[in-house]
């Protein structure tokens, strides 16, 4: 079987906050970068054809008035961006009236209006034509795609560049805030790191965000149940050895009596009184290892549908030799659906401990009733006696560890009670004491719920 703790796969919680807000500001960055890209690219575009558009108005404008001159070269470009924009106007029958020194004696272009060419020897062109009013002449300007693309590139770069100093003292800070926010975290694990194992004391922090205050409610609720089991079990150890003292005393004196026996008589009566304290100090472990099983149950293991009239038939007729050896008066009732739903070992343990307290302190020749009633929604289990019964005022401390009362001959451990009352809680059901009508014994009932 693997272990739980071997399998888990430990993360840091700033490492991963500080990955997501990190992330986050650069995928917003980034989408931002995007669209600030797209929508420059298409206002250049749109910068540089409205420019084209009105070189091509300007040319045709000026080449109406001097159509007479033939004029084929302007001469040469003396700027970057001018080596890389040409025009020509050429008049309606072909002829070819002026040009830039970089345009070709061909065509620009076939198309009216706006037109791009590309070719490897020539690169990528955008091209704009235009006639005049009586379509004499013919003006077409192109510019060389290279210079938007140049123009996008510094856009781009432009807002490239703040990322670049920008994100990581974004990222600084976000780690200084992250560590500034956990730093109260850290406290609060110092302080447990530090702390006694036995010191089990909520822990309450000077500040403390408001997240991590349901942890801390779940941490201080965990603190308070495991010092309640350690307090239980520091209880349960010093009852019990407070209680096996006593009758371990009795068994080492009876033996030494035994030990000593003058005559065989003696020895057989000693080694008799020996075999009943034996007989009541492995009761009363039997008891304790029920009550320290039962402990630390927050429920039940493996509950199903249990049927308590079967199982008292079963646990009576093992008491079957008590009962007939007390002379006792024994009626066992039930209705036909007697089934509940719990763990079928301890409501064994339930039923043998009510049966087994009423014939013990029932006198011989008493009455003792086990009566399982069922209704709609609970199921009954009553056993009543002719004992001695119960003081109202005894009742509630009937129930708590290793208490007896001082009345009857019958020796107990105290714990029969306790443990029917655990038994009963785990079931979620209720267990009542009370006065037999008939008898004056005791009425011990347990009601189950039912579904």
């Amino acid at each position: 079987m693997s272990n739980p703790a071997v399998n888990t796969v430990w993360f840091s919680l700033r490492r991963r906050l500080l990955g997501l807000l990190l992330g986050g500001v650069s995928a917003a960055w980034l989408v931002t970068m995007v669209f600030s890209y797209i929508d420059a690219h298409h206002e250049v575009d749109e910068l540089f054809d409205a420019q084209l558009s009105q070189a091509a108005q300007t040319l045709l404008a000026l080449a109406s008035h001097d159509e007479g001159d033939d004029i084929e070269d302007l001469g040469e470009a003396t700027h970057k961006y001018q080596r890389r924009l040409r025009f020509q106007i050429w008049r309606a029958d072909g002829t070819l009236l002026m040009r830039s020194k970089n345009a070709p004696k061909s065509p620009l272009t076939v198309e009216t209006g706006f037109s791009e060419t590309s070719t490897n020897d020539d690169g990528h062109w955008r091209h704009f034509s235009q006639w005049n009013e009586d379509r004499s002449l013919q003006v077409q300007v192109s510019e060389n795609h290279h210079i938007r693309d140049e123009l996008i590139g510094h856009i781009a770069w432009r807002l490239l560049f703040p990322a670049l100093f920008g994100l990581p003292l974004i990222g600084l800070w976000v780690w200084l805030a992250t560590r500034q926010g956990f730093a109260s975290l850290d406290g609060i694990a110092r302080q447990i790191a530090s702390r006694d194992p036995q010191q089990l004391q909520p822990v309450y922090p000077a500040a403390a965000p408001e997240e991590i205050r349901t942890l801390l409610e779940a941490l201080n609720g965990l603190f308070q149940r495991v010092e309640h089991t350690l307090e239980s079990e520091r209880r349960f150890t010093a009852d019990a050895a407070h209680e096996l003292r006593t009758p371990l005393a009795a068994l080492q004196a009876q033996l030494q009596v035994a030990q000593r026996a003058r005559d065989s008589e003696e020895r057989d009566r000693s080694l008799s009184q020996l075999q009943s304290g034996l007989t009541r100090a492995a009761h009363l472990v039997d008891q304790m290892l029920h009550l320290a099983r039962l402990d630390p149950e927050s429920g039940l293991p493996n509950p199903q549908a249990v049927d308590l009239a079967a199982l008292a038939e079963e646990v009576c007729a093992d008491l079957g030799p008590q009962i007939l050896a007390r002379n006792i008066d024994f009626d066992l009732t039930a209705t036909p659906d007697s089934k509940v739903t719990g763990q079928a070992e301890w409501l064994r343990v339930l039923i043998r401990n009510l049966v087994d307290n009423a014939v013990r302190y029932t006198p011989e020749g008493g009455q003792v009733r086990v009566d399982i009633a069922w209704t709609e929604r609970t199921v009954t289990f009553s056993v009543t006696d002719s004992g001695p019964g119960i003081p109202v005022a005894e009742r509630e401390s009937v129930l708590r560890r290793f208490h007896r009362l001082n009345q009857g001959s019958q020796p107990g451990s105290g714990l029969g009670l306790a443990i029917v009352a655990r038994i009963a809680e785990l079931h979620g059901a209720s267990l009542t004491l009370g006065s037999a009508n008939t008898t004056k014994g005791l009425s011990v009932a347990v009601q189950f719920p039912v579904g």
